[in-house]
């Protein structure tokens, strides 16, 4: 049995996929409204509308219900909740079950990643990560997607892989924690900018310097703090990135495209119960950035663009006439 922790579009999506490859799967949702149309109706109409999930999943709002008996946890909420969830998961779930974080993001006040606080509040559990470029929407229409599943052991890893892929989720199980979820996390930043250089009308030439420039500076991040350069290069971290930045579906995208429109970050998310992980993460991935001694230039920019109140076009005047040097 598996449970999924999180009813959002992510954690409808994967609870849905394996409902579908066959396994007993259990949902846990935070709203009771929601839990009784996934029951009842069989949607989830705030954050899957249009997609029908199968009569086999279960939704519960007890999460004790959800991850009793299950061999393997994953948990998708948004990483402002993270700990909490992680802390009350502490108290049920069982001392051998292995706990999968699919939470792209940074927790703020620690600029910890998320597998790093599901070892903290679980401690003993075997802990991994599923990321990569997956629109949930696509992956719970059965479209064919590709991620990554990534522990420090690489057993549980492929043990992940083994239990989560099917013919429409091909799974690449992978040892780098790190790469995987720092690719994951900051590609949002980037696209939050692409988002803006889109709504801006600034064309394909700028978009494509900066996905690239993005890339080089989530890899020197990443490398710095213990990733691997292949790793970033990959699903989870270039795959990611051109997805996320490129794709009408990205909420972070979207969101960058409001403040070109002249929206400020609160605006831009109002109206929407789903959650663009990239304007926390901006401001941590700078923090990690600082301490590494590491240079991200966009992520500053987007920083002030988003923190500061400085406008998307001196923003990216003051990137292109930083001081000229060798790529």
């Amino acid at each position: 049995m598996i449970g999924f922790v999180g009813g959002g579009s992510w954690g409808t999506a994967l609870a849905a996929h394996a409902a579908r490859s066959g396994h007993t799967a259990r949902l846990w949702i935070l709203e009771e409204d929601i839990v009784d149309a996934v029951n009842r109706e069989h949607v989830n109409p705030t954050y899957l509308p249009g997609v029908e999930l199968p009569h086999s999943l279960a939704a519960t709002h007890d999460l004790a219900a959800c991850v009793q008996g299950a061999d393997l946890v994953v948990v998708a909420v948004p990483s402002e909740f993270c700990r909490a969830t992680y802390s009350s998961l502490a108290r049920v779930i069982e001392p051998r079950t292995i706990v999968v974080s699919a939470t792209k993001g940074l927790e703020t006040e620690t600029l910890a990643r998320m597998s790093t606080v599901a070892r903290e509040e679980l401690p003993g559990h075997a802990v991994a990560v599923l990321s990569g470029p997956s629109f949930a929407v696509e992956v719970a229409r059965e479209m064919p997607t590709a991620v990554v599943a990534a522990s420090d052991r690489i057993v549980d890893a492929e043990d992940v892989q083994g239990r989560l892929a099917s013919r429409t989720l091909r799974i690449y199980a992978s040892d780098d924690v790190t790469g995987v979820e720092l690719g994951g996390a900051l590609k949002n930043v980037i696209a939050i900018a692409a988002g803006i250089v889109e709504g801006l009308g600034l064309g394909h030439n700028t978009q494509a310097a900066l996905i690239t420039r993005g890339l080089v500076e989530i890899s020197r991040l990443a490398v710095a703090s213990g990733g691997r350069p292949e790793t970033l290069a990959g699903l989870a971290g270039l795959g990611d990135l051109v997805l996320t930045c490129t794709g009408g579906l990205s909420r972070n995208r979207r969101v960058g495209q409001a403040i070109a429109a002249g929206h400020n970050p609160a605006e831009a998310l109002a109206g929407g119960r789903m959650v663009a992980e990239g304007i926390r993460t901006t401001r941590a991935a700078c923090a990690l950035a600082r301490a590494a001694g590491v240079e991200m230039p966009i992520a500053e920019q987007m920083s002030a663009v988003l923190y500061a109140g400085k406008s998307p076009r001196d923003a990216i005047d003051e990137l292109m006439s930083r001081h000229l040097k060798r790529e």
